[in-house]
């Protein structure tokens, strides 16, 4: 009888300890909640198979393969003077071609629209007297930063930002970011009272 109660409270214990993760309340990248200190973080990011490259003023950069993109570039952001994950970028892999830029974006897009339904905000444009005709002019126009790229989702938990960006005139790619709110609202909140 004694053993039957005690593997009785470790299932409910397993349980319990279960749905409370489930229902943390905060963002999910990767299935693990954007939460917790940049250490415990990382941790969690590394049993998911990613590589730690360094960390350096309270963000963790490291590598791996998201949704089906290999050697991605993840950035785990906390406040430096509150040691608090609160936001995850994702930087996919450099593109030479608008066309395979724009493959990217949109086919990001689609699974984020299918996983968070209809975007809050989206914009597509140039920001430019004509339209680029061609591709080159085009990829051009992203590294003059005249490309206006960028879908945002709303949802109860935080929001994700996709948008197209560049690194001088160099390179072009696409970002994902992840932002919590539970705990972007505690960092505003600590901002607000060094006002």
């Amino acid at each position: 009888m004694k053993k039957i109660t005690i593997v009785v409270i470790v299932v409910f214990a397993t349980m319990i300890s279960f749905a409370q993760t489930q229902s943390s309340g905060h963002l999910t990248f990767k299935g693990v909640p954007v939460d917790g200190t940049l250490n415990e973080y990382v941790s969690k990011m590394k049993q998911s198979g990613f590589t730690l490259l360094r960390t350096e003023n309270g963000i963790a950069m490291l590598t791996g393969d998201f949704a089906a993109y290999k050697d991605c570039l993840v950035g785990v952001s906390t406040l430096k003077q509150k040691d608090l994950v609160s936001k995850i970028t994702v930087i996919f892999a450099e593109r030479d071609t608008w066309s395979s830029l724009l493959e990217n974006y949109f086919e990001l897009k689609e699974m984020q629209t299918q996983k968070y339904g209809t975007p809050a905000e989206s914009i597509e444009k140039f920001d430019t007297y004509s339209e680029p005709r061609n591709d080159q002019s085009k990829m051009y126009e992203v590294k003059m930063n005249n490309c206006k790229y960028s879908t945002t989702y709303e949802t109860d938990k935080g929001s994700i930002q996709l948008f197209l960006a560049h690194d001088g005139i160099s390179s072009c790619y696409v970002v994902l970011a992840y932002y919590d709110k539970i705990n972007g609202d505690i960092i505003r909140a600590r901002a607000m009272d060094d006002l």
